[in-house]
């Protein structure tokens, strides 16, 4: 061994030492990854599509764990509680480690400081949907029919604490209305009823509305965000269909438990990034009309910033809306 290799081989021998041994090795087992909701959801949907290219890339498998309850509370709770080890990791959404600091008075968790974060996963627009039934033709029309049916106008979502629920109290807030409030134990019995006309509107991701749209079996009025979804090209923006104040993008974000060395979050940051800038990932995401992160909301420290900024935006709302876990 020359000099100029001799050196090379220390210095890497060095920078293995300063690792902790189980970064050297991470992982030698399988990962699980904590979806805070039921299986076939909006979550449950892109976390298992990238789950899949992460592992190909970690070289483990990633086992999907669904623990859903309390709004995705009960996920989250379960992952603080997990080794700091890399070997449990989850994704969160904005009703979980953000909405949830407001609506949830004894939360057992802090969305920022109990959890290493990872990187934002994706974005989702939120769609206005409504019955085929429902008078309203666009978006125009159905705030004048919610404003005027305020009373009895029926709005499904998954759940207190739900991005469904959420999303629409920030439509109700700008709307100035409070209709009646119809729970689900997922966006998946809400949007059957919604179909077959139980219930008059569902606010929702473009993830997990588009099929039903592109099916002609449920209206869409506008996607709250400032260009056309590429799901879903033919529905208008809330800008153009004359409500430009509903703005909002809701998102998912995998986090690992508080304490997950340092080196262990970078791999599993790699790991996403490169899904993430994976061909057929970036296909399959588009189909649902997922939004891919940019900037440096991929990385550990743009996470934990856009947590921050984003429980500030959502507190106001919720407090605003008078509404908590136990109403």
């Amino acid at each position: 061994m020359n000099r100029r290799h001799l050196v090379a081989a220390t210095a890497a021998a060095l920078v293995a030492g300063a690792m902790p041994a189980a970064a050297q090795t991470y992982p030698a087992r399988p990962i699980t990854m904590i979806i805070p909701f039921a299986a076939g959801g909006p979550t449950d949907v892109v976390a298992r599509i990238v789950a899949e290219a992460m592992s190909k890339n970690l070289g483990q498998a990633i086992v999907i764990e669904n623990v859903a309850g309390a709004g995705g509370t009960t996920g989250s709770t379960r992952l603080t509680q997990a080794a700091p080890d890399g070997y449990s990791i989850m994704i969160g959404h904005t009703g979980t480690h953000a909405a949830s600091v407001a609506l949830y008075p004894n939360l057992r968790y802090n969305p920022v400081s109990d959890f290493a974060p990872i990187g934002l996963v994706n974005t989702n627009a939120i769609l206005i949907t409504a019955k085929k039934a429902l008078p309203a033709n666009n978006l125009t029309e159905f705030v004048a029919w919610l404003k005027a049916n305020e009373r009895t106008a029926n709005n499904a979502h998954a759940g207190i604490g739900s991005v469904s629920h959420t999303t629409c109290l920030l439509l109700h807030a700008i709307i100035g209305v409070k209709p009646q409030s119809v729970p689900y134990r997922g966006t998946g019995p809400a949007m059957n009823d919604l179909v077959a006309g139980q219930v008059d509107y569902l606010c929702d991701q473009v993830v997990n509305v588009a099929p039903q749209v592109r099916a002609g079996t449920i209206k869409a009025f506008a996607v709250a965000q400032p260009q056309r979804n590429a799901a879903l090209p033919d529905v208008p923006t809330t800008a153009e269909a004359g409500l430009p104040a509903y703005q909002v993008v809701v998102w998912n974000a995998m986090l690992a438990p508080k304490g997950t060395p340092d080196a262990i979050v970078t791999r599993l940051n790699q790991a996403l990034v490169a899904a993430l800038n994976d061909d057929g990932v970036k296909a399959r995401l588009a189909e649902l009309g997922a939004d891919l992160p940019t900037g440096n909301l991929a990385t550990p420290a743009g996470l934990r910033a856009f947590l921050e900024a984003e429980i500030a935006k959502w507190t106001p709302v919720i407090k605003e809306a008078g509404v908590t876990a136990s109403n």
